[in-house]
């Protein structure tokens, strides 16, 4: 009552100067009024002491920025899918069947004559013929044994021959991998799994660009 009664003499005193420890209720003629100094002779005088502690600051009030400021925040963008990767399909020079790679230009080897099909005969025929001269040395067939063991004895270069596969074509070659792979896993002993997950996790990230 009394830190009522103080608050409202503290808003009746005209500002501008310090608030007084103490105030003065002064009352004549049923009016009563409060101010600073003593009361006149006439009025009846009433001292009152004021909680002279400081009230607490009010938080200040930031004033918004201006025009402008104030933008939306647009969230990050999605981070774009990882390309499916170039794979190429191969053929072999020697047989003439195909094999996926991702490497498009493969390194060149030797291979003998006979499985290029120069002669008619294969190796089978060369090796189960009782003339045959299978040395590896082509020097020791010079004037010996037959045309297909000749043939075999001698090696050439050949490299496999690759194009490029559609997105089609590796995304279901990835798939046929990866269902090939977690067989393997389902199988394979505890001891076997870690070259197999190895596996499993590279083929799962290249089959993210395929959806």
């Amino acid at each position: 009552m009394r830190r009522a009664l103080a608050a409202l003499v503290v808003a009746t005193l005209p500002l501008g100067g310090a608030v007084a420890g103490e105030a003065y209720k002064c009352t004549a003629n049923g009016q009563t009024i409060y101010q600073q100094t003593p009361c006149a002779k006439q009025q009846h005088q009433e001292v009152l002491q004021l909680d002279d502690s400081a009230p607490a600051p009010s938080r200040p009030v930031v004033p918004p920025p201006p025009d402008g400021v104030f933008t939306d925040v647009e969230p990050p963008a999605p981070t774009p899918p990882r390309p499916v990767p170039q794979m190429y399909l191969c053929t072999r020079a020697t047989d003439g069947k195909t094999y996926t790679s991702s490497n498009g230009h493969p390194d060149a080897y030797a291979a003998p004559l006979g499985v290029l099909g120069a002669v008619d005969n294969g190796l089978a025929n060369v090796y189960g013929s009782r003339n045959a001269a299978v040395s590896s040395f082509p020097e020791l067939n010079r004037g010996k044994g037959n045309a297909a063991a000749v043939a075999n004895a001698n090696y050439v270069w050949v490299r496999d021959t690759c194009r490029p596969m559609s997105a089609a074509e590796t995304c279901q070659t990835l798939r046929d991998e990866q269902g090939a792979n977690e067989k393997a896993i389902r199988n394979a002993f505890k001891s076997e799994r870690a070259p197999l997950d190895a596996k499993d996790a590279a083929l799962r990230g290249q089959l993210q660009g395929c959806g």
